[in-house]
């Protein structure tokens, strides 16, 4: 662990924003920081300074991403259905299985130094899934863990009732985090339907509105989950005023 960590993230929302633009945004910011803290080794430790962090919002346009450990036969559909859904596909470097983003889910990319807050992949998973379960708590939606299942449930006690409201997926290396979270907010759940969600077959999947029976605005609930993540992570907000992302 740096001798100096640096708590500071720096907040930028892309708005609805194409997946490999979002992508590659993230590598650079990813492979920015394992670059500083590689060049911080040939320092003296009073000298070292600890790389900056980001937190990125976004939604995606209709798109379905396999992770490096899903099976391919999880979409369930052709080539020639994706295109009739007006969806892409995305093979990528998260763990995880497959699942789909949308307009009206709320994507949240951490690119995090772990070094600055705890070297621990586990915890660090726990942390997103708990600011995730405050606020919907908020929101007067009681949600939690399934053992063994990474994301959020509702319904989470009831093995047949179970249906997830939030997915994950991260990579980490050097302590560098990038990909993170799925929210459902108001996306079209009907999108779900193409694939077996996180390669569980036998869970359904659900978004807040569809819990509440009515509108919720994706900025309300964006606050909220800021709040929740900074008390977790103990973090310091910082809004960039000259996105780095083109």
């Amino acid at each position: 662990m740096h001798k100096n960590t640096n708590k500071r993230v720096f907040v930028e929302d892309l708005g609805l924003v194409d997946y490999q633009h979002t992508w590659d945004y993230q590598t650079k910011l990813f492979n920015s920081l394992i670059d500083q803290k590689l060049a911080m080794r040939e320092l003296s430790e009073s000298e070292q300074l600890a790389p900056d962090n980001y937190l990125l919002f976004c939604e995606h346009p209709h798109v379905y991403t396999l992770g490096k450990s899903g099976k391919r036969e999880n979409l369930l559909i052709s080539e020639a259905q994706l295109k009739d859904a007006k969806a892409d596909y995305y093979e990528i470097n998260r763990g995880g299985d497959i699942t789909y983003h949308g307009p009206g889910q709320l994507v949240g990319y951490p690119i995090f130094d772990l070094d600055s807050f705890f070297t621990d992949i586990h915890k660090y998973l726990r942390y997103l899934e708990e600011a995730v379960i405050l606020t919907l708590a908020e929101l007067t939606i009681k949600a939690g863990r399934i053992d063994g299942l990474t994301g959020v449930w509702i319904d989470y006690e009831n093995p047949i009732k179970a249906r997830k409201i939030c997915a994950m997926g991260v990579k980490a290396s050097r302590w560098v985090t990038m990909h993170g979270f799925a929210l459902n907010v108001h996306p079209d759940l009907n999108y779900f339907g193409n694939i077996v969600p996180c390669g569980i077959d036998d869970k359904a999947v659900t978004s807040i509105a569809q819990e509440l029976q009515k509108p919720v605005s994706i900025e309300i609930v964006k606050e909220i989950l800021i709040k929740k993540l900074q008390a977790l992570f103990e973090f310091e907000i910082q809004h960039s005023d000259k996105p780095i992302y083109k």
